[in-house]
């Protein structure tokens, strides 16, 4: 019998209204703010929000923007704390069809400025803690300026006041009857996230409503949060948009619960009061807690942990199961919308020795539910490594929960996408189970603290100093930050500079967090052609322990 023309099962079954919706995590606010309404929804110090009123102020303020002619296309800068303006921008600006571009609370003037001019923010949000670098950079951008909104913060003392209005003073003149922009296409862009690079400015890394909600859902799956999970707000929000964690606690009707900084009494404090459930943050968050003094021992119900960035010590690990936290490991980028591969707990891990249990926690895992695939391929042949544990590739991604490029870059966007997956940067092998396992960094990226710090961005301000002929900078291991910049340095003939005196001006043109914490003088090792042999330094001062270790 012959085929009939045609597929059958494409004949009369096209897409419509009833049967497909574009996918945008705004429909998880929608959700839980009709099925709980009264559940609450965000706790930060004395004040209390129910999902129905956080929904309300989300749509008010999304009014307030679109009455300034915010809509598609438009870029909302935003430089907060973890604090519940943070959260509900996360709704607001997309409900408007505009994209929230979150701005590093660390980063300085210049760097602000920068990524203003480079997105084209029209609208700012400035807490009074961050007024003045907010005031600063308004100075030094080349485009128009911003319509500066102040979002006061009664539990902090200090800042002034730099902008047109207040973020409550807006919010109450907002319409809550406000109908949301919803996206025309899922690819549409909802943030804007600036990474290091290699280069000296950073790149702006552009996401989009059907990446965020499915992130947003692995989340729930990967870190096993179930339905209304208690989350404390450890992680930076301007994180990758908090790991997507926002939208993620929407769709599972959960608890924010706010924190302006990380504080050890006080996060030991909110842990019981109320009934914290999840958290996650860098090594360096764990570690503060492991070693606080008067940490508490471990309770009847451990909280599950999130730990990205280098992998998790073993000490970090035990220490965390000793003041009841138990550490998930995840791995990821900027450019994946932060984690997308989990470390996936089998059967039988618990009751391994702690070494033993530690040694399989430490690896960067296996795709995100919703992520296609994590793997190391040569980055030549675009061919898998074996799994063997010791043949080196670069680890990649591919799948709906990748970015959708770089802003105004297109040939860094190419070279990323180079062969159908993302390239990481990250060099990596695959273990017997098919494990990814980072070994090594080849973008001269250092992940200190969780902030990423481009060695080349450093050096481009070593070179600057009259005293400097070469320069290279590396990762040194640091029992805190886990890995921090080491400067090594040739002098030029004649001249003299001290290691204090080097950091001093390097702190002057950067983040502190940026400068380097050590400087190494004397001869650099290069190839017959004059190349710096990195390599040589990473071993010197051994880079790869803060990886491996």
């Amino acid at each position: 019998m012959s085929k009939a023309h045609g597929n059958q099962y494409s004949e009369g079954l096209d897409k419509n209204a009833a049967n497909f919706v574009q996918l945008s995590p705004l429909s998880f606010l929608d959700r839980t703010a009709g099925v709980y309404p009264n559940l609450i929804s965000t706790i930060y110090e004395d004040r209390v929000f129910t999902w129905a009123q956080t929904r309300e102020r989300a749509a008010r303020f999304a009014s307030f923007l679109s009455r300034r002619g915010i809509g598609r296309g438009d870029t909302v800068a935003a430089m907060l704390p973890n604090i519940p303006a943070m959260n509900e921008i996360h709704f607001a600006v997309p409900m408007t069809g505009a994209v929230l571009n979150t701005l590093n609370i660390r980063l300085d003037a210049s760097a602000i400025a920068f990524q203003l001019d480079h997105g084209g923010a029209k609208v700012i949000l400035v807490d009074p803690e961050f007024s003045e670098v907010i005031a600063s950079a308004l100075t030094q951008i080349k485009g128009p300026k911003p319509l500066v909104i102040d979002v006061d913060d009664a539990h902090y003392d200090g800042g002034r006041r730099i902008g047109e209005i207040e973020y409550e003073a807006a919010v109450a003149s907002g319409d809550p009857g406000f109908a949301t922009v919803l996206p025309q296409d899922e690819w549409d862009a909802i943030a804007l996230s600036y990474t290091s690079g290699t280069t000296g400015n950073p790149k702006g890394v552009v996401t989009h409503h059907r990446g965020a909600y499915l992130n947003a859902v692995s989340n729930i799956l990967a870190a096993n949060l179930g339905q209304h999970p208690v989350y404390l707000w450890t992680l930076p929000m301007f994180h990758c948009n908090g790991w997507c964690f926002p939208w993620t606690v929407a769709a599972a009707a959960g608890v924010n619960v706010c924190l302006r900084k990380v504080d050890p009494a006080k996060i030991f404090e909110l842990i019981p009061k109320h009934g914290v459930t999840h958290m996650a943050g860098a090594p360096i968050v764990y570690n503060t807690l492991i070693n606080a003094p008067g940490a508490p021992k471990s309770g009847a119900r451990p909280v599950v942990g999130l730990i990205a960035g280098a992998a998790p010590p073993m000490a970090v690990l035990a220490g965390a199961e000793s003041i009841g936290i138990r550490l998930t490991h995840v791995y990821g980028l900027t450019e994946v919308y932060g984690p997308a591969s989990v470390c996936a707990e089998q059967p039988g891990w618990d009751q391994l020795p702690a070494d033993a249990r530690a040694q399989l926690k430490r690896r960067q895992g296996v795709a995100y539910p919703l992520q296609e695939a994590i793997t190391v391929l040569d980055p030549e042949t675009m061919q898998p490594v074996p799994r063997d544990g010791e043949t080196i590739g670069e680890v990649m991604f591919r799948g709906n929960v990748v970015m959708k490029g770089y802003l105004k870059n297109e040939a860094a966007t190419r070279e990323a996408f180079a062969g159908g997956w993302f390239h990481t940067g990250d060099l990596g092998v695959l273990d017997k189970d098919g494990y990814v396992i980072i070994k090594d960094r080849s973008k001269d990226i250092i992940i200190s603290g969780g902030e990423n710090v481009s060695s080349v961005e450093v050096e481009d301000v070593l070179y600057k100093h009259p005293a400097v002929l070469f320069a290279a900078v590396v990762a040194k291991p640091d029992a805190k930050w886990g890995e921090v910049p080491c400067a090594f340095v040739e002098l030029k003939d004649g001249a003299t500079a001290t290691e204090a005196d080097v950091i001093a001006f390097c702190k002057k043109q950067l983040p502190g967090f940026k400068a380097p914490k050590a400087v190494i003088f004397g001869l650099i090792p290069k190839t017959s052609t004059g190349k710096i042999q990195k390599f040589m330094l990473r071993d010197q001062v051994k880079s790869a322990d803060a990886i491996l270790s």
